[in-house]
């Protein structure tokens, strides 16, 4: 299958917030995202699988993610799909189920990664026209973001009960210094358990094992750092890539682009 790949990043004039415009056929690896997403499919079909299970999202269904959810993404098909999404940092979504909840304390994420409702997909786009717009408007703005949020929004299901604090000490270990590789027996004893031990249940808590998941969190830092500025083999250096290569082959894996396009459609 030949690859077909344009993947835009659009401007967008909504806090805290990016748009992106994909018609790809690219196969994308097991991978997470910092920011909670929300879309549409616009053409062909895509077919993902995650905590949540596997899915298939066809024309006009909308699509979500949440922050930190292990996923991959393939075409259905021999050709490539289309879509639209938008990234919402956590902060933003954090305000907005307060505002649903009616000034509960909510914590809300996404239930389904698929939502098959015609008048859901019709908020989700206007959404989406209402971010991008060249006029922005932050009572529509806010007006678009709430009436698509409300009827996706649910409670965080509690999934991470029974793990002892300190295997989540240990991931503190790589989340606060992604570019120095931590040693298992490191973790492990930061997490009072043994290395097999540890290796089940982090990879059970997180979705990935223990190498997996640093390389997720310096793809991430990456990420940063180009938006800062950075060069990419400066990028990859700080952030503990064995090189710029290595770096850029992860980077379209995750985000479809290499670094020097994502630098470029930043402007």
């Amino acid at each position: 299958m030949a690859r077909n790949q344009s993947i835009k990043i659009i401007p967008c004039e909504m806090r805290g917030t990016q748009a992106i415009v994909a018609d790809s056929s690219i196969t994308f690896g097991r991978h997470t995202h910092e920011q909670f997403g929300i879309g549409l499919m616009d053409r062909g079909g895509h077919k993902s699988a995650s905590g949540r299970g596997l899915v298939e999202a066809w024309p006009g269904d909308v699509i979500t993610v949440n922050p930190g959810e292990v996923h991959d993404g393939a075409p259905i098909g021999c050709t490539s799909r289309s879509w639209r999404m938008l990234y919402f940092e956590p902060s933003i979504i954090a305000e907005a189920a307060e505002d649903i909840a009616e000034g509960g304390r909510l914590k809300g994420e996404f239930a389904s990664p698929v939502v098959r409702d015609g008048q859901q997909a019709s908020a989700v786009r206007r959404l989406f026209d209402v971010a991008t717009s060249t006029a922005p408007n932050s009572l529509q703005q806010d007006e678009a973001l709430l009436s698509a949020l409300g009827p996706l929004l649910q409670p965080i299901q509690p999934r991470l009960s029974g793990f002892p604090a300190a295997i989540h000490s240990a991931r503190a270990m790589m989340d606060d210094d992604p570019a120095t590789a931590v040693p298992l027996p490191v973790l492990a004893h930061e997490a009072g358990l043994s290395q097999y031990q540890f290796l089940r249940a982090f990879t059970r808590m997180t979705g990935l094992p223990p190498h997996a998941y640093l390389v997720q969190r310096r793809i991430h830092l990456a990420r940063t750092l180009l938006r800062r500025g950075m060069k990419p083999a400066e990028a990859a250096a700080a952030c503990g890539f064995a090189d710029q290569s290595h770096m850029t082959r992860l980077f379209v894996r995750t985000f479809g682009l290499a670094p020097g396009a994502y630098t470029k459609a930043l402007g």
